[in-house]
């Protein structure tokens, strides 16, 4: 009886990490992380980490628009929105080298954080 109780919990804990690895997307992980120090100091009127890592949020949203969509997320839904975010992201750092002003960047650095969220958030399948 016991060994049944840990073979069904070992199962159970393969297909739960199975599932997790099938809904990790690195691409997006990877570009969160540039987000998220990018964004936030932005909320409190600090756009030095956004002018200094503008080219690195655009790269990483190229990055993320062209991997896999993995089978957790509905890829109809999400490659027009990660192209939408690769544009506001190469339209950020295009600010950024032509010296926009602070208010300009806080703007459309909140648009893409925006869009980051509509992946995340609306193009889950389970959402659906």
């Amino acid at each position: 009886m016991m060994k049944k109780i840990i073979a069904l919990a070992i199962g159970c804990l393969l297909l739960t990490t199975a599932n997790s690895q099938k809904n990790k997307w690195q691409e997006m992980e990877d570009f969160h992380t540039v987000m998220s120090a990018t964004f936030h100091p932005s909320e409190e009127d600090n756009l030095q980490p956004l002018k200094d890592s503008a080219a690195v949020l655009h790269h990483k949203a190229r990055q993320w628009k062209k991997s896999d969509v993995p089978s957790g997320y509905d890829a109809k839904l999400t490659k027009p929105v990660l192209k939408r975010l690769v544009a506001e992201c190469a339209a950020i750092e295009t600010a950024v080298k032509n010296k926009k002003s602070d208010a300009e960047l806080k703007e459309m650095i909140a648009k893409a954080h925006d869009t980051f969220h509509e992946i995340m958030e609306k193009c889950r399948k389970e959402s659906h």
